[in-house]
């Protein structure tokens, strides 16, 4: 009895409808955040919103044709995905063909769109390691080079490349994914821990160099010591989560977007959902990630492949990791980073991508599953 009730749970299902539940809530708080802004801009209360439910369409058409497309037929293209996602992050610096707003140079123009390509190196970069480390045996990461190549000189390209632009918090992600993935993959730790050194000694580096990254993380610090400037975004955020008590305002009803907490409807998106639906809703989200790390963390270990299994575990701890760094900056327990939350904050590329990614991990969970279900048992 017991091993039907646990055979006919579908972790692909479940992981679908997360996914779709997420999706929804995003929408309508993009819808909330944004339309006071909006409108003061542009003159329409439904701009961002509009431009949201067309990324979400076309990540809808990603999600659904990934999770039922065999996510074995993906070998071979992460090293196309690669070369592509160079030449794009090259393009992006190029003047007059990258778009540049405050001060960075991510985004290339498409219509009346804009694609930010640092969003498709996540994806690439996963799916380059995960096909490199599943032709590869545990025994040969004893060997540095072996280790080495040609995983960290392609990480060290695109984090170049998207330091270039700049922009750190995608950086680190990018540097988290690569590390996590040799780990995974068996790297001993003899050099996993030089390496994980080297990566925190430059990016303390490069926090300090910029004076804008040094003032943010002396923000992190101490917020109060500078209310008006520096400090001021986190001690909005925190007026928006703190407002919102155990239940909220009501949705619609926040203060905060009223100006108040820059990049309401992107970045700092959480803030507002904490406002608008109090901290039983900031739970059902952190609720939701953390049933997609389960689902992910349990189709890697079942999975039917070692490229599965690799596959399975880069997407959860990239889609784990960043709604961490998220929620971490709206909650002042980490650095300000730019870092968007997950299927939730405004952003086309990152939706689309990311929409994509979990449209990877449902085919490998239920790929799992079925392997699951087809072992033979004995009746409990």
């Amino acid at each position: 009895m017991s091993s039907r009730i646990v055979r006919s749970w579908n972790p692909a299902t479940l992981l679908a409808v997360t996914t779709g539940v997420l999706l929804t809530l995003g929408l309508v708080m993009i819808l909330s955040a944004s339309s006071v802004s909006s409108f003061a801009t542009y003159g329409s209360s439904f701009l961002f919103f509009k431009k949201q439910l067309l990324w979400a369409a076309l990540g809808l058409v990603g999600y659904i044709t990934f999770s039922r497309w065999d996510y074995r037929r993906l070998r071979g293209i992460g090293y196309v995905l690669m070369g592509v996602t160079i030449v794009l992050l090259i393009a992006v610096l190029i003047p007059g063909v990258g778009v540049m707003v405050g001060g960075s140079s991510r985004w290339l123009r498409i219509g009346a769109l804009s694609f930010q390509p640092s969003e498709l190196a996540k994806l690439s970069l996963l799916m380059f390691a995960a096909d490199v480390f599943a032709r590869r045996d545990d025994r040969t990461f004893g060997d540095l080079p072996r280790t080495l190549l040609p995983m960290i000189p392609a990480l060290g390209v695109l984090t170049l490349l998207v330091m270039m632009q700049p922009d750190l918090g995608t950086t680190l992600l990018l540097a988290c994914i690569g590390m996590t993935m040799l780990f995974i993959a068996g790297a001993p730790m003899r050099h996993l821990v030089p390496m994980g050194g080297l990566a925190v000694a430059t990016a303390a580096v490069a926090a300090y160099a910029a004076p804008y990254r040094r003032e943010r993380l002396l923000a992190f610090i101490d917020p109060w010591s500078d209310p008006l400037d520096t400090g001021y975004q986190t001690i909005q955020s925190l007026i928006a989560l703190g407002s919102g008590g155990w239940f909220g305002v009501g949705l619609g009803a926040s203060r905060q977007k009223w100006s108040y907490v820059p990049n309401a409807h992107t970045d700092f998106i959480y803030a507002i959902l904490g406002e608008e639906t109090g901290l039983l809703g900031t739970l059902m989200v952190w609720g939701m990630f953390a049933l997609i790390a389960f689902i992910g963390v349990t189709a890697a270990r079942r999975a039917p492949d070692r490229y599965g299994m690799l596959l399975a575990s880069g997407i959860t701890v990239w889609i784990s990791v960043q709604a961490i760094v998220n929620v971490g900056a709206v909650t002042a327990s980490l650095p300000i980073t730019g870092v968007p939350l997950p299927l939730v904050s405004f952003g086309g590329s990152s939706l689309v991508i990311s929409l994509i990614a979990m449209g990877i991990l449902t085919n490998i969970a239920a790929s799992s599953h079925k392997r699951r279900n087809k072992a033979p048992t004995t009746a409990s």
